[in-house]
């Protein structure tokens, strides 16, 4: 039967059709409107976009251009979400738990340890710091300038103005007032293009030790290793050949990125960065070893990058952009998780404090006996012991100590590779109770019964005991708010005021 006879014989199917066809053209007409409208929409943002000059380090400025991804980034300055283990506000640490100022005793974590904030809070955080200490100039002080590093888009810029080993030298305070603005946008974009961009040579030069050329990375690689520039393990060499003093920023990966290879790496150059106060052990701080542990994980291993979960895309306006709040992934579950988990956001998050509570509750095990471990050796010492007695001993204390580390010092591990955490928090396990046998039967050799723990229960009681004068460095990190930072501002305001005249003159 044809089309024409059907619609004779029952008129309302032609009118149905023809009500079917209305829609489908209507429906076209809006669809070629709206992508007309996104194209003129994008033609005028970009016929107004402002210059940007090479290695600018104000993100105001790339905000004009870009305002969702300036107004996202600077939603990390909201630190109301607390999750079972984390969140955004700032937690003293130390004072949650009196444990970690005897296992850093001796080290700069054992003055001031917090809960890191947002990204737009990494220079008022190293600022008020009690690590950074004072008095302070640019020779004095316990910090070097490198630790400035991660810190700043300020960094890039001086890097190119002075060379990267000249940046590394001196103390923290020489840069002071040049770093003002934090992470941001040339930490990780090239100013004309908008690509991804390794501006820290550190982590070039450590993909080099392996071999490896960074530049092949593909723009999915790339949104992990922007953020490998620092959520990474690291250490300052003042060995490397015609560097010598220089506290130069390297990555231990030359043999591999797992906690194995880089223990061995640092044992092989001899390497510490601070010995124990109590123990005298050598001992390595584990910094952040975020995307070694990534890279073990499930998630790493398929290809899914750090941006997927901690910068998902938004929708806003029609368009579509990468959120720049950088956040925990439990705070924004629809965007993350569930884009490919189909599971309900209750579900997810439970999945994940199961994960994140079984690695700390072994975890705090080998802490209290890490612990138990440095006291012990501090008493050994105390009655007599040699170095020779001592040095296997304060060798599994270093081995443990560093698993330890490696995983409390993590973002995220727990989630990233939880059977890596298990194992490595295990093979610590066996290492700290390697030492503390090791000690009983010294110990015992010396003639000590009973070990005689201190009462560490709070953080001042854990200072007093390792002979802090917390009060001192208060009020010396008060002088430098007072005194030194206002003249660092104000050195920064004047400079920055001269940016965009220097750069159109150079146009």
């Amino acid at each position: 039967m044809s089309l024409k006879k059907i619609i004779n014989d029952k008129p309302a199917v032609g009118w149905l059709i023809f009500a079917l066809s209305m829609a489908v053209v209507f429906g076209l007409g809006l669809l070629a409107s709206s992508i007309t409208e996104r194209r003129l929409e994008g033609e005028y943002l970009n016929a107004q976009k402002r210059p940007i000059a090479k290695l600018e380090p104000r993100n105001e400025v790339w905000g004009e251009n870009y305002p969702r991804e300036f107004e996202s980034y600077y939603e990390t300055k909201d630190t109301t979400f607390r999750s079972k283990h984390g969140g955004g506000a700032m937690i003293d640490m130390l004072e949650e738990d009196p444990r970690l100022v005897i296992l850093w005793a001796g080290y700069g974590f054992s003055k001031d340890y917090n809960q890191g904030r947002g990204h737009a809070y990494a220079i008022d955080d190293i600022q008020n710091s009690l690590r950074t200490g004072g008095p302070l100039n640019e020779n004095e002080g316990p910090m070097p300038a490198t630790c400035w590093t991660c810190k700043s888009p300020d960094v890039p810029r001086l890097m190119n103005e002075l060379g990267v080993e000249e940046f590394y030298k001196g103390k923290w305070a020489r840069h002071g007032a040049e770093i003002v603005n934090p992470i941001g946008c040339a930490d990780c974009h090239d100013e004309k293009s908008m690509d991804l961009k390794i501006t820290r040579p550190a982590l070039i030069e450590a993909f080099e030790a392996q071999g490896k050329d960074i530049s092949k990375a593909s723009h999915q690689e790339m949104r992990s290793l922007v953020c490998a520039q620092c959520h990474v393990e690291y250490y300052f060499d003042k060995k490397l050949p015609g560097k010598e003093g220089t506290p130069y920023l390297k990555f231990p990966w030359r043999d591999g990125m797992t906690v194995d290879d880089m223990e061995k790496y640092y044992d092989e150059i001899d390497f510490s960065d601070w010995t124990h106060k109590l123990s005298r052990a050598p001992m390595l701080k584990t910094q952040h070893p975020d995307y070694e542990l990534f890279t073990e994980g499930i998630h790493g291993q398929r290809g899914v990058s750090c941006a997927d979960c901690h910068m998902p895309y938004k929708s806003e306006g029609g368009q579509k952009f990468t959120d720049h709040k950088l956040q925990s992934p439990l705070n924004n579950v629809a965007n993350s998780c569930q884009v490919c988990h189909r599971e309900s956001e209750g579900s997810l998050i439970k999945s994940v404090y199961e994960r994140q509570d079984k690695i700390i509750e072994t975890r705090n095990e080998l802490e209290k006996m890490l612990v138990r471990a440095h006291i012990e050796a501090k008493t050994a010492w105390d009655n007599g012991a040699t170095e020779k007695q001592m040095e296997p001993i304060l060798k599994a204390i270093r081995h443990a100590q560093w698993r330890w580390d490696f995983t409390a010092a993590s973002h995220g591990g727990s989630f990233h590779a939880p059977v890596e955490m298990g194992r490595i928090v295990a093979t610590g396990m066996d290492r700290v109770l390697d030492a503390r046998v090791r000690l009983a039967r010294l110990l015992s050799k010396l003639g000590v019964g009973d070990v005689a723990y201190p009462n560490i229960q709070t953080k001042a009681l854990a200072q007093k005991y390792i002979g802090m004068d917390l009060k001192k460095l208060e009020a010396e990190k008060e002088k430098f708010k007072e005194e030194l930072l206002p003249k660092w501002i104000e050195e920064a305001q004047k400079r920055e005021a001269t940016y965009d005249e220097k750069f159109y003159q150079s146009k």
